[in-house]
């Protein structure tokens, strides 16, 4: 039997050596599997307030709060709609929407929206926009928010 040095290998028993390809190359192919069936990839776009303010102003998405009705009524964006992802008839109300039609999704700071906008992937949505920074970032640039 041939010298192999260590670190090289590992031994499955004595008579048999498995060379880093042996097992190297299956575990590569079942991560790149693993992580090309993650959901929502080309359902969700991150934007930011400009891109945002672009959606509003075509006046054709939904807008959609994901926060508290509380933090709902003490400001939100034009049109917007609120179902609170923290609720636990969240997945029951958000498919009450089109899941085809263009969606914009915020909350406060993008915690929130991150979380709604993967659950609405998984549930079918196709064309989903997701506010970076979320309502904070939309204020600090000077948009107009209803209270």
């Amino acid at each position: 039997m041939e010298s192999i040095p260590p670190g090289v290998c590992w031994i499955v028993d004595e008579r048999t050596p498995m060379r880093p390809t042996t097992w190297l190359a299956p575990l590569v192919i079942a991560a790149a599997l693993l992580t090309s069936c993650s959901t929502g990839s080309d359902a969700v776009t991150d934007v930011d307030v400009a891109e945002a303010q672009q959606i509003v102003d075509e006046g054709t998405a939904v807008i959609l709060d994901v926060r508290t009705p509380e933090e709902f009524a003490a400001g939100h964006l034009p049109g917007a709609i609120n179902i609170n992802v923290e609720s636990s008839d969240f997945e029951t109300q958000v498919t009450s929407l089109d899941e085809s039609a263009e969606t914009l999704v915020y909350c406060r700071t993008d915690n929130r929206s991150g979380v709604a906008t993967d659950q609405m992937a998984e549930l079918g949505f196709t064309d989903v926009s997701d506010l970076q920074g979320g309502i904070e970032a939309w204020a600090a640039a000077g948009e107009p928010v209803v209270r």
